[in-house]
C-alpha cells in the first residue's frame, strides 16, 4: 500500500527538514517523494516504481521535470548532509581526543599530540545500461562484477570515514574521452575527478584526514594533492610498479615489485590478520621502505594468503606511513573494502542503477539523491548500533526499521481517519487515486 506522507517517522522528517532551503515549495514535494519511494518501494526504483509507492499528488512527469529541469543544485544538496556530518561528529571527535589524552603515560617533556584520523576513500564503479542506447554519457566501462566491459554510465565517488561512522560524499558522472567529444563537453580523466575530490574537501574539525585509493588512483598527482593538505595517502599498487634497492655493493638500483617479490625467501615473510566483518584471515606479509617511482617515499607491503600461493596472485600496497608497522597498515588498507559495500548497497538496496532518465543532469540528480538517502540510513544505522551492542548493524537493517515505522504510523492514521467517520470506500479511492 502506498505510504501518505504523514506517515513520515520523526526521524526521516527532522533530516528531511535541513534541505528546505534546497528546493522551492513544489520541488520539495517531489524531494520527499523520492526518499520515501527509495526507502518504502521493494521492485526496480524507476520513477514509475517510486511513485507507486508513495501517496501524495505528484505525477510522472512532473517527477522527470524535477531531476532533470527544475533549478536546484545538486552540490548543495550534498553541502547540506556533509555539514551535518560534520556538525553531528565534532563532538565524538573531542571525546576521543580526551579519551587518548586520559590514556597518555604521564612523562617528562611535552606529551605527544592526541590523533583522531578520517579516511577519504575514491573509487568508481560502472552502472550498467545495456538497452539505454539514447542515454546521456554512456560509455563502454570494464565491470569487475561482470568480469567484462558493458555499456553504462561511470558513477565516481567517495565516501568519508570517521570513528565508525560513514559519510558519502556528492557523486559524479565520470565520461570517457570519445563520449565526451561526441556530447560536446570537456573531458575529466577519473584522476582529475580524484584530484578535485581532494582540493575541495572539507573534513571534520581537528581530524587528520588519510586518503585510500585503490591501484588505478594511485598516482602521482593524487599523491602529490593529498600532500599539499598535509594528508597522507595509501592504496593497491600494480605490479609493474617500479622501486628502488640497494645492491650488495652499496649501489642502487631499480627493479620492478613483480621481481622484487619473485625474489624473496620463506623467512622474508611474516603473518598478520587481515581485518573483516567475520573475524578476519590470515596473510603473509613483506615490508620495504623505498622510494617508487613516480610516488616518492613509500612503505610497500606485499601480501599474500600463503606461502606458496603464485606469484600472479600476489598483491601489492604503498603507503606515506613510512614508520608504520605492517600490521597497523594493513588495518587502514582494509578500510578502503567501505566503498565497495557502498556501491554494493547502492545498486541492491537503492537501485542506483535502475533509474530509466535520459539527461545527464538527471542521472547525476538521482545518484545525488540516493546519497542522500544513504547518508540519512548512516545516521539510523549508527543510533541502532547503540541501541544493540555487539550486533552487527548494516544499513539495510536500518531500512527496515523506518519502514516499520511508516507501517506503525500509517495504521495510526487509518484508526484516525476511522474515527473521524471516512469509510473504507472512501479510503481506498483516495488512496488508489
Amino acid at each position: 500500500m502506498p505510504k501518505p506522507m504523514i506517515c513520515l517517522s520523526a526521524a526521516l522528517r527532522k533530516y528531511l527538514e535541513l534541505f528546505r532551503a534546497c528546493f522551492s515549495r513544489r520541488q520539495w514535494k517531489y524531494f520527499v517523494t523520492v526518499l520515501l519511494g527509495l526507502i518504502e518501494h521493494e521492485g526496480r526504483h524507476t520513477l514509475k516504481g517510486l511513485l507507486s509507492s508513495v501517496w501524495e499528488k505528484v505525477s510522472l512527469s512532473g517527477l522527470s521535470r524535477f531531476l532533470g529541469r527544475w533549478p536546484w543544485s545538486p552540490e548543495e544538496v550534498a553541502q547540506t548532509w556533509q555539514a551535518d556530518f560534520r556538525q553531528e561528529m565534532a563532538a565524538a571527535v573531542q571525546a576521543e581526543h580526551r579519551r587518548q589524552r586520559a590514556k597518555r603515560p604521564k612523562q617528562r617533556g611535552r606529551p605527544k599530540a592526541t590523533l583522531v584520523t578520517g579516511y577519504l576513500v575514491l573509487d568508481d564503479s560502472v552502472q550498467g545500461k545495456p538497452k539505454g542506447r539514447k542515454m546521456a554519457g554512456l560509455g563502454q566501462h570494464y565491470s569487475t562484477t561482470e568480469k567484462k566491459v558493458v555499456s553504462g554510465h561511470g558513477l565516481f565517488t567517495s565516501l568519508y570515514l570517521l570513528l565508525g561512522r560513514r559519510c558519502p560524499l556528492l557523486p559524479r558522472l565520470y565520461r570517457q574521452k570519445a563520449v565526451c567529444e561526441r556530447e560536446g563537453v570537456p573531458f575529466q580523466s577519473k584522476v582529475d575527478l580524484a584530484v578535485a575530490e581532494i582540493e575541495a574537501f572539507m573534513p571534520v574539525a581537528k581530524t587528520h584526514t588519510h586518503v585510500l585509493v585503490d591501484s588505478w588512483y594511485h598516482c602521482r598527482r593524487v599523491r602529490r594533492a593529498a600532500d599539499r593538505r598535509g594528508w597522507d595517502a595509501s592504496g593497491g599498487l600494480k605490479s609493474n610498479r617500479w622501486m628502488r634497492i640497494s645492491t650488495p655493493a652499496g649501489g642502487l638500483e631499480w627493479v620492478r615489485l613483480s621481481d622484487y617479490a619473485a625474489g624473496l625467501r620463506a623467512s622474508d615473510w611474516v603473518e598478520a590478520t587481515w581485518p573483516s566483518q567475520e573475524g578476519g584471515h590470515k596473510v603473509y606479509v613483506h615490508t620495504v621502505r623505498t622510494w617508487v617511482r613516480k610516488l616518492g617515499p613509500t612503505l610497500v607491503l606485499i601480501t599474500r594468503t600463503s606461502l606458496d600461493q603464485p606469484l600472479a596472485q600476489v598483491r601489492y600496497w604503498g603507503s606515506t606511513l613510512v614508520d608504520a608497522d605492517a600490521q597497523a597498515v594493513i588495518d587502514i588498507l582494509a578500510l578502503r573494502w567501505d566503498i565497495e559495500t557502498l556501491f554494493e548497497d547502492y545498486k541492491d538496496l537503492l537501485g542506483s542503477d535502475h533509474y530509466q532518465v535520459m539527461s545527464a543532469t538527471a542521472i547525476v540528480r538521482f545518484w545525488t539523491l540516493v546519497s542522500c538517502l544513504a547518508y540519512f540510513l548512516d545516521k539510523q544505522r549508527a543510533s541502532l548500533q547503540a541501541e544493540r551492542p555487539g550486533e552487527h548493524i548494516t544499513w539495510g537493517d536500518a531500512r527496515r526499521a523506518i519502514q516499520s515505522e511508516h507501517q506503525r504510523n500509517l495504521l495510526v492514521w487509518l484508526a484516525d481517519q476511522f474515527r473521524s467517520g471516512v469509510t473504507a470506500g472512501q479510503l481506498y479511492a483516495r488512496l488508489a487515486a
